[in-house]
């Protein structure tokens, strides 16, 4: 979900070529979410190894941190902690979405209808603490640095971007900025094409990069007057007040200079106001300054994806040569700029 501020935001087109060098968090449980929801076979369900092992989350995993490590930026995956406790409300009304999708999914099975039978699956997903297992064990294998969060894996990563620790974050969700991610690189997990939910219609998705001070400073505001702004229009944490969108959340901020005001003058009350301000300015974060990344390790690899789970070794391997042909080629880079 997130928050909508997509209208006052300052966007420039980019691409992962053009962010070469960096270091970049990411939101693990998004990602993999997004991966279990997009790589499915064409029944509609996750992929599955031989033993009806969930295997979607891997593949996604490994060919898209490989795409990234190719095109030389160091990703560092943060995960899930313990939600803040005022995302309960946002958490019980996608269980009622996801039991809704259940039950709409029983009658297109009766009704063998493929089509909505493929759609509602991809709609349901769990991440199991084996598939988190898993995907840290995998990260681990790869030489990929990742961090367990102590509440929301998006404040930590931005958190790290905010203390200059990486460069960017990736992340479809603008919950960053108001978390004080520094720069957002949306799209670097779904760039191509992407299904519009319902319509069988394809939308073209490019990579896009959002400076936090750039859009501040467009619009006048401070980086309390930006949260404020979300806070109207709504968060993972709070309804937003029925008719506010982004940009009159930020006409009516930079009128009356914040959320209390506003509040006032519209004849509204948010509840928890001063805690949700505090949670998104100052989240419960892990110090996590030193990410390493090491070569991968190739016979763990190939034993856990290829033996393990079933993936091509031929692929795989292909793989790994060009990951480590790069950072033969990066270190070599750095050895010459030494001498």
């Amino acid at each position: 979900m997130g928050v909508n501020i997509s209208g006052i935001l300052i966007k420039h087109e980019t691409s992962i070529r053009e962010n070469a060098g960096i270091k970049a968090s990411l939101d693990a449980y998004n990602i993999i979410y997004q991966f279990l929801s997009s790589i499915r076979g064409e029944n509609g369900e996750p992929l599955k190894d031989s033993n009806g092992n969930i295997t979607s989350h891997l593949s996604g995993i490994f060919y898209r941190t490989s795409t990234l490590l190719e095109n030389n930026i160091k990703p560092v995956f943060s995960f899930d902690g313990k939600p803040f406790y005022l995302k309960n409300e946002t958490l019980r009304e996608r269980k009622i979405i996801k039991e809704k999708n259940i039950e709409e999914l029983k009658i297109a099975i009766e009704n063998n209808d493929v089509g909505k039978i493929k759609s509602l699956s991809s709609r349901i997903n769990y991440i199991t603490p084996e598939i988190v297992d898993e995907s840290k064990k995998l990260l681990d294998y790869m030489g990929i640095p990742w961090v367990q969060a102590p509440s929301e894996g998006e404040a930590q990563a931005s958190y790290m971007s905010k203390t200059g620790v990486v460069d960017a974050v990736i992340s479809q969700d603008y919950d960053c900025l108001l978390f004080g991610g520094k720069r957002i690189l949306r799209n670097f997990t779904i760039y191509g094409k992407r299904k519009i939910s319902g319509t069988g219609k394809f939308i073209n998705i490019s990579p896009e990069i959002i400076d936090l001070q750039e859009t501040l400073e467009y619009n006048k505001i401070t980086q309390n007057q930006l949260i404020d702004i979300g806070i109207l229009v709504g968060t993972d944490f709070n309804q937003g007040i029925r008719g506010i969108g982004a940009k009159t959340a930020l006409n009516l901020i930079k009128k009356y200079g914040n959320i209390s005001e506003v509040l006032k003058f519209k004849d509204k009350s948010i509840d928890n106001l001063k805690e949700i301000q505090e949670f998104f300015e100052n989240p419960p974060v892990e110090n996590f300054h030193d990410p390493k990344f090491r070569m991968p390790e190739r016979e763990k690899i190939i034993q856990f994806l290829c033996v393990e789970h079933g993936f091509s070794e031929k692929r795989i391997s292909g793989i790994l040569d060009l990951i480590e042909k790069n950072y033969s080629h990066q270190n070599q880079s750095s050895l010459d700029k030494f001498i």
